[in-house]
């Protein structure tokens, strides 16, 4: 009977010891090639899916107020079903250098593109919502061959796009916890994984965030970072906006623009979509994960996205660069699994939002631009109080919240000038 149990809990043991073993061995830390090929059936499905959808009445104001007009959603729509080729987007990603990686658990896609000029310095851009890495496709030359750009040799940099967890080509997390800490520490290993003992890292909109993490964390290699959205606002003054109280007196005229811009942007709905994803987004999953229209009109629903990204009255505004954009996320179904960074965040807040309490424990070098068509023009003098050791301040005279899509040779010239003091450490 002993011998019984003996035997029994020795086979336990030997299961535990099998299971641990399977699952440290289950992570692949190798970097493996990777190629976009979307099955033509895919395709043919969402262009039946596009001819099939039902369309809502009218909207009854002339604005933007509830939300993207029909007038201006149904031609991209429709030219999505008939004229628009996801192949051609398809081959921009597949010329260039892409791979997988799983990290923590996750399958991290990633481009990296090494610079053809020596000592290039590693950075590591990352990207948002609802953006991807195609919005980062335009700087890959400026950034890792300046010559070609009008910038020296000596600001070159090598190159690393990955895809947010559970967004395009990345696995999706399948348990909570995926915020924008554990996505800094999950770059941080990506580059030590490059063999990369020295690097910078850039974020917008969500790379934001992501980098300010990183900031924070300063994990080894990390000599600095640039953000194009900084976490600029006072704790004091997020306290009056979100009572929806008057300016406090006192300000400057650039802090005054800038409360007026929260305020406005507040009265007006313009983050209705964060707060829905960061409190909802599995149920708002339910509705775009199943329209194409819908999805296309919920991403048109960033003001960011839909005012530079798409205008049917601008021939310079393809359509067919949105619609590279949305497809991507209907093709690897991330409508739902995106949209929990807002979640993971906490209720969709701003990541303005984070203030000095969450950024003035950055002590590495910190750089920011200004874009003059972003949701608010950062005040340098707040900039200065939420980041302490803020060495590169910059505005420039054109260029938005997607900054480095809308204007990526200004969106790279500010990036060689941000880091070009942190090369002597490189």
């Amino acid at each position: 009977m002993k011998l019984h149990k003996l035997a029994t809990v020795l086979a336990f043991g030997l299961c535990i010891f099998s299971a641990l073993s399977h699952a440290n061995a289950a992570e692949d830390r190798s970097i493996r090639p990777f190629t976009v090929s979307i099955r033509q059936a895919a395709l043919d499905d969402l262009r039946r899916r596009i001819a099939e959808t039902r369309w809502p009445d009218r909207e009854t104001v002339d604005d933007q107020s509830q939300g993207i007009p029909l007038a201006k959603l149904r031609p991209l729509i429709e030219h999505w079903g008939a004229g628009y080729d996801w192949r051609k987007a398809e081959a921009k990603l597949n010329a260039l250098p892409q791979f997988m990686t799983t990290i923590d658990g996750v399958d991290i896609h990633f481009i990296h593109v090494r610079s053809r000029h020596p000592n290039a310095l590693p950075l590591i851009v990352t990207h948002g919502w609802p953006g991807s890495v195609l919005e980062l496709l335009k700087t890959v030359g400026p950034l890792t061959d300046p010559t070609a750009h009008g910038g020296p040799a000596e600001d070159a940099f090598d190159l690393v796009l990955p895809s947010l967890p559970g967004f395009g080509f990345s696995g999706k997390p399948t348990v909570t916890g995926w915020g924008t800490d554990r996505i800094a520490r999950t770059w941080a290993e990506l580059m030590k994984r490059l063999g990369y003992t020295s690097y910078v890292a850039q974020g917008g909109d969500w790379g934001s965030p992501v980098s300010n993490a990183m900031g924070r964390l300063a994990p080894a290699g990390l000599l600095g970072i640039h953000v194009n959205l900084p976490a600029i606002v006072p704790p004091e003054i997020a306290a009056v906006l979100a009572a929806g109280g008057p300016a406090p007196a006192g300000l400057t005229e650039q802090e005054r623009a800038a409360f007026d811009a929260f305020s406005t942007a507040a009265k007006m709905g313009n983050r209705s979509y964060a707060q829905v994803m960061g409190t909802r987004p599995q149920t708002v999953g339910y509705a775009i994960n199943d329209s194409p229209a819908g999805l296309a009109a919920w991403m048109l629903g960033h003001p960011g996205f839909s005012n530079w990204t798409y205008d049917a009255s601008d021939p310079e505004k393809s359509p067919d660069e949105v619609l590279d954009d949305i497809t991507l996320y209907w093709l690897t179904d991330t409508a739902t699994s995106s949209g929990r960074i807002y979640w993971e965040y906490g209720g969709g807040r701003s990541p303005a939002f984070a203030g000095p309490e969450k950024t003035n424990d950055i002590a590495l070098p910190v750089a920011i631009t200004v874009f003059p068509g972003e949701s608010y023009r950062a005040p340098e003098t707040w900039a200065r109080r939420a980041y302490p050791n803020l060495i590169y301040f910059h505005e420039v005279d054109k260029g938005g919240h997607f900054a480095a899509w809308e204007q990526p040779e200004l969106f790279s010239a500010e990036l060689r000038a941000a880091f070009r003091p942190l090369r002597q450490d490189f």
